[in-house]
């Protein structure tokens, strides 16, 4: 909203500063500021206010150490990071962007779905919380929803190089071409990327255009179930995530802010002629979101680092994920996830690995076994003796090593 107000007084008045507002830059900045500043100063309130409505998380006696201390504990939590992330983006955004308006609306789909499966917990007592099933069906949807606009919205383009012999033939007869004259027109494309591979760009369409070349228009009957996968597992993950306080708010801030980086490279044509690079139209708009959702996160540990004065509940872990989620395969990185996401997914396995290996000894032997003394992951490391905090920011340190690890994909290949 500020975003217009201040591009009419610059187009009618000429205000002197209004122009500051047509900065990613600077919108960027403003809004990690003004989201730092909601999720701190008004989250002491929203604390306040769920004490007072016994919103206190129940904690199962599981044999941690310090574990039955936290019992009482607030929860839902993440009402804190989803209103310092999008007031500011409401205020600074372009909100015709298609991209901000997928993040909105992934934002409070799945913000509703953990609020509703922990009202559930607290309100009606049920510590079974909303029915996994309706979760997943949660989950879909939304997945649905992402992957048929990306696929069929018209805005939803990317301009690719063109071949190397015609961009010698431009410069060769204008020395000061632009880097904008060396891209093709936009198109509506089902290309990714693939990392640590020289050519790497992957069309989904081939996965069904070798059989006729006429198919690449059917390509969503594989783009959509590939975006409901990658969004139902990145929430989930981010949910198992949230077990030891500032784990998943800490490591989910360190994976959103390397997306920040390949939104606005991805996005800014001069950085993806010289990085050789997918350049994606109007994309980094995501970066003022990611800005906000940054903030919000880091703003959310002042209260939920060891020991923690309030959990974020599913209603934060699942809206994480999904927002992680709808990010990377916005800026077709979504083929990242498993390094960028990589605790995430540790933890994720743990669980099925534990799950799956208890089942298949208990058939076999009679009793379950374990490979993990308790999952997932991070609880093993309990159980080992390590204090939470330790293990969080050891979690934080690998989490740094594999961002960095994917931010060079952007030259080594």
């Amino acid at each position: 909203m500020l975003y217009y107000l201040f591009e009419y007084l610059e187009t009618h008045f000429q205000i002197p500063g209004a122009s500051l507002f047509g900065y990613i830059t600077f919108r960027g900045a403003m809004a990690i500021i003004l989201s730092l500043l909601i999720s701190t100063i008004f989250g002491k309130r929203i604390i306040k206010f769920l004490q007072k409505q016994q919103v206190g998380e129940t904690i199962r006696d599981l044999g941690l150490e310090g574990q039955v201390e936290k019992a009482g504990t607030p929860t839902m939590g993440g009402i804190i990071i989803i209103l310092a992330t999008l007031i500011p983006v409401l205020l600074l955004a372009k909100l015709e962007n298609i991209y901000i308006i997928l993040l909105i609306v992934t934002t409070l789909w799945m913000g509703t779905i953990g609020f509703i499966d922990d009202y559930i917990k607290k309100f009606k007592n049920d510590k079974e919380g909303l029915k996994g099933r309706f979760k997943v069906l949660g989950q879909v949807g939304l997945g649905i929803i992402v992957g048929t606009t990306l696929f069929f919205h018209p805005d939803v383009t990317v301009k690719e190089k063109l071949p190397i012999e015609q961009q010698q033939i431009i410069l060769a007869e204008n020395p000061d071409a632009k880097p904008s004259d060396l891209f093709e027109e936009e198109e509506r494309s089902t290309k990714t990327t693939i990392p640590f591979v020289k050519s790497n760009e992957f069309d989904y369409a081939e996965i069904i255009t070798w059989v006729n070349s006429d198919w690449s228009k059917y390509a969503w009957i594989i783009f959509i179930p590939i975006v409901i996968f990658i969004i139902t597992a990145v929430s989930n993950g981010a949910n198992l995530t949230d077990g030891i306080d500032g784990l998943a708010a800490g490591t989910s801030a360190i994976i959103v802010l390397t997306l920040g980086i390949f939104a606005w490279v991805s996005g800014n044509i001069i950085f993806s002629e010289y990085l050789n690079i997918m350049y994606i139209p109007r994309v980094e708009e995501i970066t003022i979101y990611i800005a906000a959702f940054v903030g919000a996160l880091i703003g959310f540990l002042w209260y939920n680092t060891y020991p923690a004065q309030v959990f974020m509940g599913d209603t934060g872990s699942l809206t994480i994920g999904g927002i992680i989620a709808v990010i990377a395969i916005a800026v077709r990185k979504e083929w990242l996830i498993p390094v960028l996401c990589g605790i995430f997914l540790a933890e994720n396995l743990s669980v099925v690995m534990q799950v799956s290996w208890f089942k298949y000894t208990r058939k076999k032997y009679g009793e379950g076994r374990r490979i993990f003394k308790m999952s997932p992951l991070h609880h093993h490391y309990q159980k080992s003796g390590y204090h939470e905090s330790k293990i969080v920011t050891r979690f934080w340190i690998v989490g740094i090593l594999l961002a960095i690890i994917s931010i060079v994909t952007l030259k080594i290949r």
